[in-house]
């Protein structure tokens, strides 16, 4: 089964999956968040769609290590997530992630326009990405 990556924002949650052996993280699109909590829905049908057994959420820690009021949203948004669809949804420090991944879309020469539809995506990858990396040293 696979490992579903998420970076949850204020508009849009970007989404990764992993490949089948947990080695390697693609992004596969972003869900748009919605006043009617909507999102979940649609989280719900990618995790079967994608067969998805276990969920990794970006934690956006300070630099110092503290948990702030955006970390908070992202812990209850993880909970909310683990109650809806009852598999296991881990936090994962994801500081620096979108910067990352701004940085790596600027060195490709992705224009500003296009660069906003895919950082989301990208982030959650990172996001997943670095999380599976840290397994697979263990």
């Amino acid at each position: 089964m696979r490992l579903m990556g998420l970076d949850y924002g204020d508009r849009n949650i970007g989404v990764a999956v992993s490949d089948a052996f947990r080695w390697t993280a693609q992004g596969i699109g972003v869900v748009e968040r919605r006043r009617d909590a909507g999102e979940f829905d649609r989280i719900a049908d990618l995790v079967k769609e994608h067969e998805v057994s276990e969920i990794v959420v970006g934690l956006p820690k300070n630099m110092n290590g503290t948990i702030g009021p955006r970390g908070e949203i992202c812990i209850a948004f993880a909970e909310q997530l683990q109650q809806k669809l009852n598999i296991p949804v881990h936090l994962w420090d994801e500081r620096l992630t979108t910067v990352a991944a701004e940085r790596t879309l600027l060195e490709a020469d992705v224009s500003r326009k296009k660069r906003r539809l895919v950082i989301d995506k990208m982030a959650a990858m990172l996001i997943l990405q670095n999380y599976l990396d840290s397994k697979a040293k263990r």
